[in-house]
């Protein structure tokens, strides 16, 4: 098999306050690592997308302070992980702060989300020559460091791949950058 077209994946991970969670991403379908022939995955980038229960992005609302991170694995993870880690394809996160006083000035403090940003870590992702993949499975992991006043969060991931045959150079490359 030569390179596929692209295709998309999806996935998607729901927080319910300050656990850590994760959501498997099968990749039965697509991965083959058989003794003759085998066909890996390249992901060539990644977007994600952070809602509340409402599945609105916008009205994701903090308390006080707020660090939701999001990371896609290749391995099962008990919390998320460093940059170090050769399981991490790619690592987000977004920083929400609420201001005590009201967006007019007033000294009514309302507790609404003053900023929100994403500046303390990479989402979402491109990559040059794209990330093989190798693994029956992808792991989408959440944490965040309190609970949101707008209710849970949900991290989706939309990934886009190609199929590929497995060769003798992607095969070394492979095992050079994963677990």
């Amino acid at each position: 098999m030569a390179k596929s077209d692209s295709f998309f994946l999806r996935g998607i991970v729901t927080s319910n306050g300050t656990t850590y969670a994760q959501a498997e991403i099968d990749l039965g379908s697509y991965v083959n690592l058989g003794v003759s022939k085998s066909t890996l995955l390249r992901i060539h980038n990644i977007s994600c997308q952070i809602t509340d229960e409402s599945d609105t992005a916008n009205s994701v609302v903090g308390a006080n302070m707020c660090r939701i991170s999001h990371q896609l694995t290749t391995q099962s993870q008990v919390g998320i992980v460093t940059a170090d880690d050769k399981s991490l394809i790619c690592s987000g996160a977004m920083q929400l702060y609420n201001a005590q006083i009201a967006p007019d000035g007033s000294g009514v403090e309302d507790f609404a989300t003053g900023f929100a940003t994403q500046d303390f870590d990479v989402a979402p992702q491109q990559f040059t020559n794209g990330y093989l993949v190798g693994v029956d499975s992808l792991f989408l992991l959440v944490d965040q460091s309190t609970a949101l006043t707008s209710g849970n969060v949900k991290v989706a991931y939309v990934m886009e791949c190609t199929l590929e045959n497995a060769t003798q150079a992607n095969s070394v490359a492979l095992a050079l950058s994963q677990q």
